[in-house]
């Protein structure tokens, strides 16, 4: 059963990764014969990469890659099997409501890391920070994850705000999951935090929204780190939803 189950998951990765370079050369405007005269590598060779049933060596693949303007690292992590789907933004980017319903049409469960890292421990997030700091909490943050990119059955996760900044574990994240950053103008997440009834951002500190600004400031490189950057602003709930399913069926 094991071996079989390797085999499976040996021969999806495969099969992301000729969906992939298929997907590369038509953005592109390539034929087939046109990537191969870029490459140096066979039309029928390349046409048994794009259809998962070539096992390309490290060689062909990195000709492959430069010849797509790509990298053979950067293709593997687009084949390789994910545990699931992670949402990253500061709050008030829409993960929970965005991944609630996407966790729903991919058939995922839909997990908040912050409320696992509460069961966890037994402790509220305040109580975790008030009574014992931040140390305790990146410790908890990287255990759970851990434990959730392990499990048998893919999830929608929507992480910490801060997670971008702890890098041995937005390291396994991006390793783990395909992240997606959901990004909204800072206005857009105030006004969204605000209206669930949060009055905390502005809780004895005028300068709340300047403190947001300097904080998305300062995380959007990380933030950018993500697979694919998805503009929540521009955007309804709905449409965002219907763009990520057509985006991510490969991995559903």
């Amino acid at each position: 059963m094991h071996y079989c189950a390797e085999m499976a998951k040996h021969a999806a990765v495969l099969t992301r990764l000729g969906e992939r370079v298929r997907e590369l050369r038509r953005e592109r405007g390539w034929s087939r014969k046109d990537l191969s005269e870029r490459s140096h590598v066979s039309e029928r060779f390349l046409a048994d990469i794009e259809s998962g049933r070539a096992n390309p060596s490290l060689v062909r693949l990195l000709e492959v890659s430069e010849a797509l303007g790509t990298t053979a690292e950067r293709l593997l992590a687009d084949a390789a099997v994910h545990s699931g789907v992670a949402l990253l933004g500061l709050r008030g980017a829409g993960k929970s409501t965005i991944g609630l319903r996407l966790a729903d049409r991919l058939g995922f469960e839909f997990v908040e890391l912050d409320s696992r890292i509460e069961e966890t421990l037994g402790l509220h997030l305040s109580e975790i920070f008030e009574l014992h700091g931040e140390a305790l909490y990146r410790r908890a943050e990287l255990d759970v994850l851990t434990e959730l990119a392990n499990g048998a059955q893919p999830i929608v996760l929507a992480t910490g705000g801060g997670i971008v900044s702890a890098r041995e574990t937005y390291d396994l994240l991006k390793s783990r999951f395909f992240t997606i950053w959901l990004k909204a103008a800072p206005e857009d997440h105030w006004s969204r935090v605000v209206n669930q009834g949060d009055t905390r951002p502005m809780a004895n500190d005028d300068q709340a929204f300047s403190n947001l600004c300097a904080l998305l400031d300062e995380r959007q490189h990380l933030y950018g780190e993500a697979r694919l950057v998805v503009d929540t602003s521009a955007n309804g709930v709905d449409a965002v939803v219907d763009d990520l399913c057509a985006r991510l069926g490969g991995i559903a």
